[in-house]
């Protein structure tokens, strides 16, 4: 089994696996290359683009997996939303969610109708990659939180106001949103991912007791609806250090860990029952090799012993140094073999 895999399952590894997120992307002269050419959505809609733009990091890294290259409101499009990646901002949801009849609007996915590019993506990767591939979507609070705002958001307010003033739209709109994740998660390990992530990238914003009442419940039928697929399903969010023991609870094998909070005091609020995955600070990255390397050699230190992937907190910056992410890599390798982890 990859060592990515068994990490993720906790089952013995011969060195710690380590992959990034974003690690394709605006730091690899390739990829820029290649947005030369084409937009965003050209590539996530196009099989070869895609497919090319995930390997670019594997070829140049040597990193133990590979995350699909697309975007997390890939989706939303065929769901009937009006939307457009604007350079420097983000998704631009044209006609936001304001009301039920807004919820009632968004179509469910049928992910072999709306979204085949992605799925023939993923096929062509299974069978060449070399890596275990990764496939994600976008949780259903972080998705809601695009639809309601109309594009990103600093403070999410108009997200928060609109689930606590129409609870019942809001539970409408998870399920919604949850239901067609799900299918979209399901079809993409049924052309070959081998593993998945769910990004809550938003989803730090609120309180336990919200994320409890508000976002568990559809966060945990997503994990429990892709249980007998046999695939390590992992749960990411940014800030969400004070969530980390209810993120557990909904379900998945491995919880992402941003830079926030050390592995030691995560594993502590997670519990044994699943991996951690992280968390260097991406700013670090930025940094001369001198300070990076003592900070990611502290990172394995504090990691559990079993069921640990090395990533950054969150996604590769653009500035960074690919070269930075290559020794990343080849220290890593190199700790976790000497470490003896597994």
């Amino acid at each position: 089994m990859p060592r990515f895999l068994a990490a993720c399952m906790r089952q013995p590894v011969d060195t710690t696996p380590v992959w990034f997120m974003r690690q394709a992307g605006r730091s690899l002269p390739e990829y820029r290359a290649l947005r030369e050419r084409h937009g965003i959505l050209d590539i996530c809609r196009t099989p070869e683009l895609a497919a090319e733009a995930t390997l670019q990091p594997v070829r140049r890294l040597g990193v133990d997996a590979a995350i699909l290259f697309s975007d997390i409101v890939v989706p939303l499009a065929p769901m009937g939303v009006d939307l457009e990646i604007v350079p420097g901002v983000g998704p631009v949801i044209q006609s936001p969610v304001r009301a039920r009849r807004d919820v009632d609007a968004i179509k469910p996915l049928i992910p072999d109708e709306g979204v085949p590019y992605v799925l023939e993506a993923v096929r062509g990767l299974a069978a060449t990659a070399g890596v275990p591939v990764i496939g994600f979507g976008g949780a259903p609070f972080t998705l809601a939180s695009y639809l309601v705002e109309g594009g990103p958001s600093k403070n999410h307010s108009r997200t928060k106001a609109f689930m606590y003033a129409e609870p019942a739209s809001w539970h409408r709109l998870m399920e919604r949103l949850g239901e067609s994740v799900l299918a979209y998660l399901r079809a993409q390990v049924a052309a070959g991912a081998a593993a998945v992530q769910l990004f809550d990238s938003w989803v730090g914003e609120l309180s336990s007791e919200d994320f409890r009442s508000y976002v568990l419940p559809w966060v945990g039928r997503i994990f429990d609806g892709l249980a007998d697929l046999d695939v390590p399903r992992i749960y990411f969010g940014v800030g969400t250090g004070e969530l980390l023991a209810d993120m557990a609870e909904a379900g998945p094998d491995v919880v992402g860990v941003d830079w926030r909070v050390p592995l030691d005091e995560a594993h502590r609020r997670t519990g044994p029952r699943v991996a951690l995955q992280g968390n260097l600070d991406p700013a670090l990255c930025l940094a001369p090799w001198e300070v990076v390397e003592p900070r990611a050699t502290a990172i394995l230190a504090g990691a559990p012993t079993t069921g640990h992937i090395f990533n950054l907190g969150h996604g590769v910056l653009p500035e960074t140094d690919p070269g930075i992410l290559r020794r990343l890599v080849e220290l890593v390798h190199m700790r976790g073999a000497e470490d003896g982890r597994g």
